[in-house]
């Protein structure tokens, strides 16, 4: 079954445009002209991926993003026409997977779609592997095969990206990982100088940890190196 993109943004030609591109790769298609209206298809519509605009009138796209974020970890790609550091720590600090500041490439955004959409449902390996698949950190067990991370029985909910960095760390500890090594190994793309998505995905990954573990630090910073977890 085709995966299928709910499109937020209150300029239609921008929105037929990101249509065009993805149904020529062969994904299927819903839109939203506002926020309130994303949210309602997002509790009666099967949604893989958002793509989601930040500026647009009333619920603007940081108020959407949080609200999706309260009860589902679909992946998030937000577009803006603010260029800022600022602003896209902003975007991903609400919850957001990927940042992408207008006016933008179209292939290189279905490029990021893609790439979002393998990183969050692609299984390279088979069921029956699943022992490999599932990692036990004292009272936290990580599930590769389904996504799910629980702490003494409680579901943790992340994003597929916190989701991506915590099992990475996991599965190596005592491995120290540096900023580089974690983009280029879940982000898939060539690590740059001043990208701070893997900063802003773990301050978060780690603030989540900490709340539902009671106060229990995991994951540790080797100041000027990187970061680990000790079994």
């Amino acid at each position: 079954m085709s995966k299928q993109i709910l499109i937020v943004d209150d300029d239609p030609k921008i929105a037929q445009l990101i249509e065009i591109y993805l149904i020529n790769e062969g994904l299927s298609i819903i839109k939203a002209s506002d926020g309130l209206q994303a949210l309602a298809l997002m509790d009666t519509e099967s949604v893989d991926l958002v793509i989601l605009d930040i500026m647009m009138p009333g619920l603007d796209g940081l108020g959407v993003c949080l609200r999706i974020r309260e009860s589902k970890t679909t992946p998030i790609l937000m577009i803006s026409a603010k260029d800022g550091d600022m602003d896209k720590i902003t975007g991903l600090m609400t919850g957001a997977d990927d940042y992408m500041v207008k006016p933008f490439n179209p292939l290189e955004l279905v490029a990021r779609v893609k790439s979002l959409l393998r990183r969050t449902y692609y299984q390279s390996q088979p069921k029956q592997q699943a022992d490999h698949n599932v990692i036990q950190i004292q009272s936290l067990e990580i599930d590769k095969l389904t996504h799910k991370v629980t702490f003494e029985g409680r579901i943790i909910k992340l994003t597929p990206i916190e989701f991506g960095i915590l099992f990475l760390l996991a599965s190596q500890p005592g491995r120290v990982f540096s900023s580089e090594d974690i983009f280029e190994m879940i982000w898939k793309e060539k690590y740059y100088e001043s990208n701070n998505s893997v900063t802003v995905h773990m301050s978060r990954l780690r603030d989540k940890l900490v709340k539902e573990m009671d106060g229990e630090k995991l994951i540790h910073t080797v100041w000027g190196v990187g970061y680990k977890i000790e079994a």
